[in-house]
């Protein structure tokens, strides 16, 4: 799936740039392959609960770019349904039809006690954070990026996905830094450190970042779930 949404980033980064440069007749051509990239991803079947997420943010995030257009909500409205349905459906009560006391509802099968189980892309919580969130995989690229570290490229989350770190930090300083640290962070280990980056103005920030492993189900790692704490914003809030 990550793949699909890959391309789909791509797809768009490239319709932007076709639009910048005037160029219609390149945004009429690359038009005509966003609709089947977009129902390959509704069509593909996510494999955990990280893909379940990210294939239901995507509808969300079709959802808000149609919003003028009642016929496209409701039909992206549909098939967010039908996802629901799908993934959750079998393991929980009808959210019109009061569970009763004594009913115990099974979890889902990818359920593990004592895991995260995917509590951590909770999105009401993720979206509202002032620090960045993001997550990669285990290739280095962006797989989910919260409204603060979007900000912070100067990209939607949306095109982010799919997206190699190097591309917004540099090479050297991936090859150098990033690389290694995410590479024992992929091996289970939490990391734990701070570094300087321009402010834009002339001075500089100390930014804490820390990376902590992404584990699907079976506990196997997948990626890497990265926060990074403006330090001196909280010096200056205290």
């Amino acid at each position: 799936m990550l793949e699909l949404f890959r391309a789909f980033s791509l797809r768009c980064v490239q319709i932007e740039e076709a639009i910048r440069l005037g160029d219609d007749q390149r945004v009429t051509a690359l038009d005509r392959h966003v609709e089947p990239l977009v129902e390959a991803i509704l069509a593909c079947r996510a494999v955990n609960l990280l893909e379940v997420y990210m294939q239901l943010q995507f509808v969300s995030h079709l959802i808000s770019q149609d919003a003028d257009d009642s016929a496209s909500v409701t039909e992206h409205t549909s098939v967010l349904s039908y996802l629901l349905d799908s993934y959750f459906g079998a393991h929980g009560p009808d959210w019109r039809v009061p569970s009763p006391q004594d009913v115990r509802i099974e979890p889902p099968p990818a359920y593990v006690p004592d895991t995260d189980n995917g509590q951590f892309l909770n999105a009401v919580i993720l979206e509202s954070l002032p620090d960045r969130v993001a997550v990669l995989t285990r290739d280095y690229r962006y797989l989910y990026s919260n409204p603060a570290n979007s900000a912070h490229l100067n990209r939607k989350p949306m095109e982010l996905i799919g997206r190699h770190l190097s591309e917004f930090i540099g090479e050297e300083r991936f090859a150098e830094c990033a690389k290694h640290k995410l590479d024992a962070c992929f091996a289970g280990d939490q990391i734990d450190y701070s570094y300087e980056r321009s402010d834009g103005s002339g001075g500089s920030r100390q930014v804490r970042c820390r990376m902590s492993p992404l584990r699907d189900a079976g506990g196997t790692v997948i990626g890497a779930v990265l926060v990074m704490e403006d330090l001196d914003r909280l010096s200056q809030a205290a």
